[in-house]
């Protein structure tokens, strides 16, 4: 697998000229426990990338004054610009900018603008203010308050040398309308911000797995420096992201011309590009061309007629679902008769882990999809590895794609 970074669009020297080289440090020992997902650092990543400034690292650190200090070093070592989400409260284990105080030798002082909006948060909510939460004013000496109009902890920004680093607040609402409204312009009235974006088109592919389209695509990948092209394997399918950098139509163009040359080695196996999933790209053709289904679920148990369903509107195309047992053309042909739709969807195998057979193994699985023209069978083998949750799955998935080909058709 190539490596998409920014890295690879680079002057002779091996470094984008002119590019801000940014870490990103997510603090919080509940990140480390698995306990949330960190939509914080995919968000910083977004963002920085369309202002022009290259991600190198991600770093994930949890709340301990010594192992904050140590990756804070080493990202000062490496980056010009770092961006911190999380620890900014008030309680004991929020230690960030205390933390990395600390390690640069710059005293803690109580910032007045900050204490007055600690106090006025308070205020206007009717809570009472303790001592403890004097702690979200004291920032590092020289240091400036990214205002917080939507909690109590302001943000930092340190100029510390020819380094800067950005502390916000690590709930998401907070955060993210402090980069929006303060750091952003920030960044560019800095001149962090480089003159060109970094934009990536994702490409969704189901039918062939992430060998099969690198194979397909490998002269494209080894080809193209900017964009870069790299496949990445998923449940169920393969994503293509394509990355581009310069300017905004520049990149555009770099990124239509690659997509096309994907699609034409690809062609219909390419199921979306960037966000849409596949039961939205289903349901939305089933409901633009007017055809209704109907669902017989066997392996699958309803999970199949759920994807259908997780799109808005799907009672203009789904009328009717079933769980029963049988063989998987008779299913399909006897839903679709019975629910009078244009289209009989079936599912039907050894979901396990238990009932296979030498002649009928765990992770086979029959799909039949009945219409006016007739009725096709198709057999899968997705073996015992997925586990019963994923072969129902990936059952789904392969149902989901034989109605997406049948309405291209």
């Amino acid at each position: 697998m190539r490596d998409p970074s920014p890295a690879r669009v680079s002057d002779e020297a091996g470094q984008p000229a002119g590019l801000t080289r940014a870490e990103i440090i997510s603090v919080g020992t509940e990140h480390l426990l698995g306990q949330i997902v960190d939509t914080n650092a995919t968000f910083l990543c977004t963002v920085l990338a369309e202002l022009g400034i290259a991600v190198y690292f991600r770093s994930t650190v949890g709340d301990n004054v010594r192992r904050v200090q140590d990756v804070f070093r080493h990202a000062l070592a490496r980056a010009d610009l770092i961006l911190a989400t999380g620890g900014l409260g008030p309680t004991d284990d929020d230690l960030t900018v205390a933390a990395v105080a600390e390690a640069l030798g710059l005293p803690l002082e109580r910032n007045e603008e900050a204490w007055a909006h600690v106090q006025e948060f308070f205020r206007k909510r009717k809570r009472p203010l303790s001592e403890q939460q004097e702690k979200q004013a004291m920032m590092p000496r020289g240091s400036r308050m990214i205002p917080n109009p939507r909690g109590s902890a302001p943000g930092v920004i340190i100029e510390h040398r020819d380094k800067t680093i950005i502390f916000t607040p690590g709930v998401p609402r907070e955060m993210k309308g402090m980069v929006e409204d303060s750091v952003v312009p920030y960044l560019r009235e800095r001149g962090l911000a480089g003159r060109e974006v970094i934009r990536s088109r994702v490409l969704r592919i189901t039918g062939l797995g992430e060998s099969a389209v690198e194979d397909r695509l490998r002269d494209l990948m080894r080809s193209s420096v900017n964009p870069t092209i790299a496949p990445y394997a998923h449940t169920g399918e393969c994503h293509v992201r394509v990355t581009a950098r310069g300017g905004d139509a520049e990149v555009e163009a770099m990124l239509a011309r690659a997509e096309a040359a994907i699609r034409e080695r690809l062609g219909n196996t390419i199921y979306a590009a960037d966000q849409a999933t596949l039961e939205e790209v289903v349901a939305k053709a089933l409901a633009t061309k007017r055809v209704s289904i109907a669902v017989a679920e066997s392996c699958t148990a309803g999970l199949l007629g759920h994807r259908l369903t997780g799109p808005p509107g799907a009672s203009a195309f789904l009328d009717g679902g079933i769980i029963t047992y049988s063989a998987a053309r008779a299913m399909a042909e006897s839903v679709r008769r019975q629910a009078g739709t244009d289209l009989g969807i079936a599912t039907t195998g050894i979901a396990g882990p238990t009932g296979g057979t030498p002649a009928k193994p765990v992770g086979l699985v029959y799909l039949a999809l009945a219409h006016a023209g007739g009725t096709e069978v198709r057999e899968i083998h997705v073996g015992t590895e997925p586990g019963r949750a994923g072969v129902k799955y990936l059952a789904s998935q392969a149902a989901l794609d034989m109605i997406r080909l049948h309405l291209l058709r």
